[in-house]
Protein backbone atom coordinates (compact mmCIF):
# COMPACT_ATOMS: atom_id res chain seq x y z
CA UNK A 1 0.00 0.00 0.00
CA UNK A 2 0.70 3.80 -0.98
CA UNK A 3 -0.13 6.24 1.09
CA UNK A 4 -0.66 10.41 0.02
CA UNK A 5 -1.44 13.73 1.81
CA UNK A 6 -2.62 16.53 -0.64
CA UNK A 7 -2.64 19.85 1.26
CA UNK A 8 -4.67 22.55 0.19
CA UNK A 9 -5.67 25.85 1.20
CA UNK A 10 -8.98 24.95 2.86
CA UNK A 11 -9.08 20.85 3.11
CA UNK A 12 -6.87 18.39 3.05
CA UNK A 13 -6.90 14.53 1.96
CA UNK A 14 -5.45 11.44 2.85
CA UNK A 15 -5.32 8.56 0.68
CA UNK A 16 -4.07 4.88 0.87
CA UNK A 17 -4.46 2.55 -2.39
CA UNK A 18 -2.14 2.06 -5.30
CA UNK A 19 -3.88 4.07 -8.38
CA UNK A 20 -7.84 5.10 -9.23
CA UNK A 21 -8.77 0.93 -9.14
CA UNK A 22 -7.33 0.84 -6.06
CA UNK A 23 -8.25 3.26 -3.25
CA UNK A 24 -8.21 1.64 0.13
CA UNK A 25 -9.50 4.83 2.42
CA UNK A 26 -9.58 8.23 1.75
CA UNK A 27 -10.42 10.76 4.61
CA UNK A 28 -10.43 14.99 4.27
CA UNK A 29 -9.32 17.26 7.47
CA UNK A 30 -10.07 20.98 7.36
CA UNK A 31 -6.73 23.18 6.87
CA UNK A 32 -6.86 25.50 9.97
CA UNK A 33 -3.49 25.87 11.54
CA UNK A 34 -0.53 23.62 11.13
CA UNK A 35 -0.26 21.89 14.52
CA UNK A 36 -4.02 21.20 14.48
CA UNK A 37 -4.13 19.92 10.83
CA UNK A 38 -1.11 18.33 11.05
CA UNK A 39 -1.73 16.56 13.84
CA UNK A 40 -4.89 15.37 12.08
CA UNK A 41 -3.30 13.89 9.12
CA UNK A 42 -0.45 12.09 11.22
CA UNK A 43 -3.28 10.15 13.48
CA UNK A 44 -4.89 9.28 10.45
CA UNK A 45 -1.78 7.47 8.91
CA UNK A 46 -0.81 6.52 12.19
CA UNK A 47 -3.64 3.81 11.41
CA UNK A 48 -2.64 2.99 7.99
CA UNK A 49 -0.14 0.50 6.86
CA UNK A 50 1.79 1.47 4.11
CA UNK A 51 5.25 1.59 2.32
CA UNK A 52 5.98 5.09 1.09
CA UNK A 53 4.41 8.33 1.24
CA UNK A 54 3.51 10.87 -1.20
CA UNK A 55 3.24 15.12 0.03
CA UNK A 56 1.69 17.03 -2.56
CA UNK A 57 0.67 20.98 -0.60
CA UNK A 58 0.14 24.31 -1.73
CA UNK A 59 3.19 26.48 -2.13
CA UNK A 60 5.28 27.76 -2.48
CA UNK A 61 7.82 24.96 -0.69
CA UNK A 62 11.47 24.32 -0.26
CA UNK A 63 12.33 21.45 -2.61
CA UNK A 64 15.83 21.89 -2.52
CA UNK A 65 16.88 18.23 -0.53
CA UNK A 66 20.11 20.53 0.11
CA UNK A 67 18.35 23.01 2.25
CA UNK A 68 17.75 23.29 5.72
CA UNK A 69 14.71 24.19 5.36
CA UNK A 70 13.79 21.03 3.22
CA UNK A 71 9.89 19.89 2.30
CA UNK A 72 8.89 23.29 3.96
CA UNK A 73 6.20 25.75 2.98
CA UNK A 74 8.01 28.77 2.40
CA UNK A 75 6.85 32.25 1.98
CA UNK A 76 3.33 31.59 1.77
CA UNK A 77 0.55 34.30 2.31
CA UNK A 78 -1.88 31.82 3.90
CA UNK A 79 -1.21 32.97 7.80
CA UNK A 80 0.46 31.06 10.02
CA UNK A 81 1.76 28.61 7.62
CA UNK A 82 5.54 29.99 6.39
CA UNK A 83 7.85 27.60 7.82
CA UNK A 84 5.75 24.56 8.49
CA UNK A 85 7.90 21.30 7.74
CA UNK A 86 5.79 18.30 6.39
CA UNK A 87 8.31 15.56 5.75
CA UNK A 88 7.68 14.66 9.26
CA UNK A 89 4.57 13.11 8.34
CA UNK A 90 6.60 10.58 6.80
CA UNK A 91 7.84 9.04 9.93
CA UNK A 92 10.94 7.38 9.04
CA UNK A 93 9.04 5.54 6.04
CA UNK A 94 10.54 7.02 1.99
CA UNK A 95 8.65 10.16 1.10
CA UNK A 96 8.40 12.27 -2.08
CA UNK A 97 7.15 15.87 -1.56
CA UNK A 98 6.53 18.31 -4.33
CA UNK A 99 3.51 20.86 -4.98
CA UNK A 100 -0.14 19.69 -5.41
CA UNK A 101 -0.06 21.01 -9.39
CA UNK A 102 2.82 18.97 -9.80
CA UNK A 103 1.11 15.83 -8.21
CA UNK A 104 -1.91 16.24 -10.43
CA UNK A 105 0.16 16.64 -13.00
CA UNK A 106 1.79 13.08 -12.53
CA UNK A 107 -1.15 11.59 -11.89
CA UNK A 108 -2.56 12.60 -15.25
CA UNK A 109 0.55 10.84 -17.16
CA UNK A 110 0.08 7.84 -15.38
CA UNK A 111 -3.68 7.08 -15.16
CA UNK A 112 -5.09 10.34 -17.59
CA UNK A 113 -5.06 12.79 -20.52
CA UNK A 114 -1.35 12.56 -20.86
CA UNK A 115 -0.78 8.81 -20.70
CA UNK A 116 2.27 7.96 -23.39
CA UNK A 117 3.90 11.30 -23.18
CA UNK A 118 7.22 12.19 -22.01
CA UNK A 119 6.49 16.01 -21.57
CA UNK A 120 3.30 18.07 -20.67
CA UNK A 121 1.66 20.79 -18.92
CA UNK A 122 -1.18 20.58 -16.16
CA UNK A 123 -2.77 23.89 -15.29
CA UNK A 124 -5.84 24.48 -13.02
CA UNK A 125 -7.61 27.80 -12.75
CA UNK A 126 -9.62 28.58 -9.94
CA UNK A 127 -8.80 30.46 -6.91
CA UNK A 128 -5.25 30.66 -7.94
CA UNK A 129 -3.74 29.45 -10.95
CA UNK A 130 -0.79 26.38 -10.88
CA UNK A 131 1.04 25.01 -13.44
CA UNK A 132 2.43 21.84 -13.40
CA UNK A 133 5.54 21.46 -15.80
CA UNK A 134 6.86 17.95 -16.60
CA UNK A 135 9.38 17.29 -19.01
CA UNK A 136 11.30 13.82 -20.05
CA UNK A 137 8.45 12.48 -17.25
CA UNK A 138 9.93 14.53 -13.97
CA UNK A 139 8.90 17.95 -12.92
CA UNK A 140 10.44 21.09 -13.60
CA UNK A 141 13.40 21.79 -10.92
CA UNK A 142 15.88 24.61 -11.10
CA UNK A 143 15.94 27.85 -9.39
CA UNK A 144 12.75 26.27 -7.24
CA UNK A 145 9.45 24.91 -8.69
CA UNK A 146 7.24 26.52 -11.14
CA UNK A 147 5.58 29.32 -10.54
CA UNK A 148 4.03 29.64 -14.06
CA UNK A 149 0.75 30.97 -12.73
CA UNK A 150 2.84 34.23 -11.71
CA UNK A 151 3.93 34.54 -15.39
CA UNK A 152 3.37 37.93 -17.61
CA UNK A 153 1.47 38.19 -19.70
CA UNK A 154 0.55 40.92 -22.89
CA UNK A 155 -2.58 42.07 -22.00
CA UNK A 156 -5.62 41.91 -24.59
CA UNK A 157 -6.09 45.35 -26.26
CA UNK A 158 -9.25 47.35 -24.34
CA UNK A 159 -8.44 45.42 -20.98
CA UNK A 160 -7.68 47.63 -18.32
CA UNK A 161 -8.46 45.93 -15.09
CA UNK A 162 -5.77 46.26 -12.79
CA UNK A 163 -5.14 42.68 -12.19
CA UNK A 164 -5.67 41.73 -8.18
CA UNK A 165 -2.34 39.83 -7.71
CA UNK A 166 -1.16 40.95 -4.18
CA UNK A 167 2.77 40.20 -5.49
CA UNK A 168 2.35 41.59 -8.76
CA UNK A 169 -0.86 42.76 -9.49
CA UNK A 170 -1.94 41.88 -13.16
CA UNK A 171 0.54 38.94 -13.90
CA UNK A 172 -1.35 35.85 -15.52
CA UNK A 173 -3.10 35.02 -11.88
CA UNK A 174 -4.27 38.39 -11.43
CA UNK A 175 -5.60 38.51 -14.16
CA UNK A 176 -7.29 35.57 -14.71
CA UNK A 177 -8.14 33.38 -11.57
CA UNK A 178 -11.64 33.51 -9.59
CA UNK A 179 -11.02 36.17 -8.03
CA UNK A 180 -9.82 37.97 -10.59
CA UNK A 181 -13.06 37.20 -12.52
CA UNK A 182 -14.96 38.42 -10.00
CA UNK A 183 -13.69 41.89 -9.07
CA UNK A 184 -13.96 42.14 -13.45
CA UNK A 185 -17.47 41.72 -13.20
CA UNK A 186 -18.76 42.03 -9.59
CA UNK A 187 -20.17 38.53 -9.74
CA UNK A 188 -18.60 35.20 -9.10
CA UNK A 189 -17.35 33.22 -12.05
CA UNK A 190 -20.57 30.18 -12.02
CA UNK A 191 -22.64 33.42 -11.93
CA UNK A 192 -21.17 35.49 -15.10
CA UNK A 193 -23.21 34.94 -18.48
CA UNK A 194 -21.15 33.03 -21.54
CA UNK A 195 -20.79 35.89 -23.71
CA UNK A 196 -19.38 38.39 -20.94
CA UNK A 197 -17.22 40.72 -22.99
CA UNK A 198 -14.77 39.55 -20.09
CA UNK A 199 -14.01 36.34 -20.42
CA UNK A 200 -12.33 37.28 -23.82
CA UNK A 201 -9.89 38.90 -21.86
CA UNK A 202 -9.37 35.84 -19.45
CA UNK A 203 -9.16 33.86 -22.00
CA UNK A 204 -6.68 35.90 -23.85
CA UNK A 205 -4.83 35.82 -20.73
CA UNK A 206 -5.04 32.28 -20.80
CA UNK A 207 -3.83 31.46 -24.46
CA UNK A 208 -0.48 33.74 -23.53
CA UNK A 209 -0.23 31.14 -20.92
CA UNK A 210 0.18 28.32 -23.30
CA UNK A 211 1.79 30.44 -26.08
CA UNK A 212 4.81 30.49 -23.39
CA UNK A 213 5.01 27.37 -21.62
CA UNK A 214 4.69 25.79 -25.59
CA UNK A 215 7.97 27.63 -26.77
CA UNK A 216 9.36 26.95 -23.45
CA UNK A 217 9.23 24.09 -21.69
CA UNK A 218 7.25 22.13 -24.64
CA UNK A 219 5.09 20.03 -23.68
CA UNK A 220 2.98 17.79 -26.02
CA UNK A 221 -0.50 18.48 -24.52
CA UNK A 222 -1.52 21.56 -21.78
CA UNK A 223 -4.07 20.12 -19.87
CA UNK A 224 -6.49 22.75 -18.22
CA UNK A 225 -8.79 22.23 -15.68
CA UNK A 226 -9.79 24.17 -11.98
CA UNK A 227 -12.89 24.99 -11.22
CA UNK A 228 -13.37 28.20 -13.52
CA UNK A 229 -11.75 26.25 -17.00
CA UNK A 230 -14.21 23.38 -15.70
CA UNK A 231 -17.09 25.55 -15.39
CA UNK A 232 -17.06 28.24 -18.47
CA UNK A 233 -17.18 25.97 -21.79
CA UNK A 234 -16.84 28.87 -23.39
CA UNK A 235 -13.44 29.10 -22.57
CA UNK A 236 -11.47 26.40 -24.56
CA UNK A 237 -12.74 27.10 -27.60
CA UNK A 238 -11.56 31.09 -27.49
CA UNK A 239 -7.98 29.74 -25.57
CA UNK A 240 -7.15 27.45 -28.33
CA UNK A 241 -8.19 30.23 -30.83
CA UNK A 242 -5.99 32.65 -29.46
CA UNK A 243 -3.04 30.45 -29.18
CA UNK A 244 -3.62 29.37 -32.78
CA UNK A 245 -3.05 32.98 -33.86
CA UNK A 246 -0.13 33.62 -31.59
CA UNK A 247 1.65 31.16 -32.17
CA UNK A 248 1.37 31.33 -35.57
CA UNK A 249 2.34 27.91 -36.44
CA UNK A 250 6.29 28.95 -35.84
CA UNK A 251 9.00 26.53 -35.04
CA UNK A 252 7.93 23.30 -33.32
CA UNK A 253 4.29 24.84 -33.08
CA UNK A 254 3.88 23.77 -36.65
CA UNK A 255 3.76 20.15 -35.81
CA UNK A 256 0.57 20.31 -33.78
CA UNK A 257 -2.18 18.41 -35.76
CA UNK A 258 -4.83 19.24 -33.12
CA UNK A 259 -5.22 22.16 -31.11
CA UNK A 260 -8.20 20.08 -29.62
CA UNK A 261 -6.04 17.94 -28.80
CA UNK A 262 -3.17 20.05 -27.61
CA UNK A 263 -5.23 21.83 -25.42
CA UNK A 264 -7.76 19.67 -23.42
CA UNK A 265 -9.30 18.85 -20.17
CA UNK A 266 -7.78 16.85 -17.52
CA UNK A 267 -9.49 12.91 -17.44
CA UNK A 268 -9.23 12.20 -13.52
CA UNK A 269 -11.22 15.57 -12.74
CA UNK A 270 -10.97 16.02 -8.72
CA UNK A 271 -9.05 13.12 -8.33
CA UNK A 272 -6.32 14.04 -9.50
CA UNK A 273 -4.63 16.21 -6.63
CA UNK A 274 -5.21 12.85 -4.69
CA UNK A 275 -4.45 10.53 -7.05
CA UNK A 276 -0.95 12.64 -7.80
CA UNK A 277 0.16 12.16 -4.14
CA UNK A 278 -0.18 7.85 -4.58
CA UNK A 279 1.91 8.81 -7.79
CA UNK A 280 4.80 10.65 -5.77
CA UNK A 281 4.48 7.76 -3.15
CA UNK A 282 5.59 5.22 -5.52
CA UNK A 283 8.22 7.42 -6.91
CA UNK A 284 9.59 7.33 -3.29
CA UNK A 285 9.21 3.46 -3.14
CA UNK A 286 11.16 3.14 -6.30
CA UNK A 287 13.60 5.42 -5.41
CA UNK A 288 14.50 3.36 -2.02
CA UNK A 289 14.85 0.22 -3.73
CA UNK A 290 18.09 1.47 -6.19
Amino acid sequence: MLAGVELGGTKCICILGTGPDDIQAQVEIPTTTPAETLSAVAATLAGWDFAALGLGSFGPLDLDPASASFGSIVSTPKPGWNGTDITHLAAGRPFMVDTDVNGAALAEGRWGAAQGLTSWAYVTVGTGIGVGSIVSGMPVRGLGHSEAGHMRVPRAAGDDFAGNCPFHRDCLEGLANGPAIEARTGQRGRDVSADDPQWSFVAHALAAMCHNLALTSLPQRILIGGGVAMGQPQLMPLIRDGLTASLAAYGAAATIASMDDYVAHPALGDRAGPLGTIALADMALAASRR
